[in-house]
């Protein structure tokens, strides 16, 4: 079947990667351009949680939050913190994030949209992972929240009610049947809350890696450069350009996570756009832990096994992307998983622990960005995703296959337009 536009993907993290599979699909040619290894340590993807889930709908302002800045600025072990020095240059970032979940009915409309995204992201991981022939890197396990008490579970009220008005199904766990389905779990914790139709990834860099030996098996190609501008003329993208090159191309979509804030300004838009830096440590060659991908209501931290090992992913970090990292994050993280499971604690002083960090790309409005430039049409973004990108990237990658083709989108795109942070 004929091609029909030749369109250079810019970013090989999953949104990239999916987006670039959805266009082949659709027959057109891709080059996929990123200056890293696809599925690479230096993308935000490689790190994550590996959950996809439909609960996934709760972004991190809510009424209230506005209350919690000083302890954020002063706990260094909390789940969120943001560093003093630079709190000055975040106070923008920061007064729309916070605008952003004020009211209740500001989070329930973020919610509702995130819905959108998210309702059917199990499923359509599974079928991607099917048809790039990976389906073993997508496990349906369920995914299972736990709390020290149903006390616990009935006080945090907000986010469970947001997931029942917006349909997510979960099953109850008292103690017995908790520890029952969950053995390795420390006996500080006595209720669970069992999301049977969550999935998770045992190997995200692995598979973003596979879509992209996908895209080429397909006829696409990668090219391993940085883009540093766009040829326009009257409006109609004639090349992207990078420091391999110049890539003649149809249309351009920028799905490079955190460094889309660079290209976007090329393209004469603006995005606050915010490193929610997230750590992982991963107990390597340790399989002995939950068989079940598991959230703890304390740690606010997602345990899942991985192939290389147990995986500890979770802090928020609000700092520039050029900060350093600060590592004793990941060790929080370490020292939470020594609580919460004693096969952990036991098997510490034996293990290799790695330690990683990512800048995972956020609106103030926990919304992504999916729309076309102000330069050209011909460009599109689908950035700004936040810790829901390995989520809610086929569903991306759906929406901006429906752009290009002109196509009528299976959501409103309205509340994911970037006008919404004209100044």
């Amino acid at each position: 079947m004929k091609m029909t536009k030749h369109i250079a993907v810019i970013g090989s993290g999953i949104v990239g990667a999916c987006v670039a599979a959805a266009l082949v699909t659709d027959n057109h040619r891709v080059t996929l351009i990123e200056p890293g290894p696809v599925g690479g340590e230096q993308a935000a993807s490689y790190g994550n949680g590996a959950w996809v889930s439909p609960a996934s709908i709760i972004p991190m302002s809510v009424p209230g939050t506005w209350k919690k800045v000083p302890r954020y600025l002063l706990d260094p072990n909390g789940p969120l913190t943001i560093r003093w020095r630079h709190f000055p240059s975040m106070l923008p970032w920061l007064l729309r994030f916070l605008n952003a979940g004020f009211t209740k009915a500001k989070v329930e409309r973020t919610a509702r949209i995130l819905t959108s995204l998210l309702n059917d992201a199990p499923s359509r991981h599974q079928k991607l992972a099917e048809e790039i022939s990976r389906p073993e890197l997508i496990q349906a396990k369920g995914l299972l929240y736990v709390y020290p008490d149903r006390d616990a579970f009935e006080k945090d009220v907000l986010p469970w009610n947001l997931r029942k008005q917006n349909g997510v199904k979960w099953q109850e766990l008292e103690r017995a049947n908790l520890h029952a389905l969950e053995p390795t779990l420390s006996e500080q914790y006595n209720f669970g809350a069992l999301v049977e139709q969550g999935v998770h990834c045992i190997d995200p860099g692995a598979y973003v890696a596979a879509i992209k030996d996908y895209v080429v098996a397909c006829g696409g190609s990668f090219m391993p450069a940085a883009v540093t501008g766009f040829s326009v003329h009257s409006g109609k993208l004639n090349a992207v350009q990078t420091n391999a090159g110049v890539v003649q191309c149809d249309a351009a979509v920028i799905c490079a996570g955190i460094h889309s804030r660079k290209l976007i300004q090329i393209c004469g838009d603006y995005v606050p756009l915010c490193s929610e830096r997230g750590y992982h440590v991963v107990l390597e060659g340790m399989h002995e832990g939950p068989s079940i991908p598991i959230m703890t209501s304390d740690s606010k931290s997602a345990n899942t096994s991985t192939r290389s090992g147990l995986r500890i992913a979770g802090q928020v970090e609000m700092a520039p992307i050029e900060a350093t990292p600060n590592w004793r994050r990941a060790d929080i993280l370490l020292a939470q998983a020594a609580t919460t499971y004693s096969v952990v604690r036991n098997s510490l002083k034996g293990t290799n622990v790695s330690r990683w960090m990512g800048h995972r790309p956020s609106t103030p409005d926990g919304l992504p960005v999916i729309d076309h430039s102000s330069l050209s049409d011909d460009i599109i973004y689908a950035f700004g995703h936040g810790h829901i990108g390995l989520a809610t990237a086929p569903a991306t990658a759906q929406l901006v296959a429906d752009l290009i083709a002109k196509r009528d989108s299976f959501i409103n795109l309205e509340p994911f337009m970037i006008r919404r942070f004209k100044l």
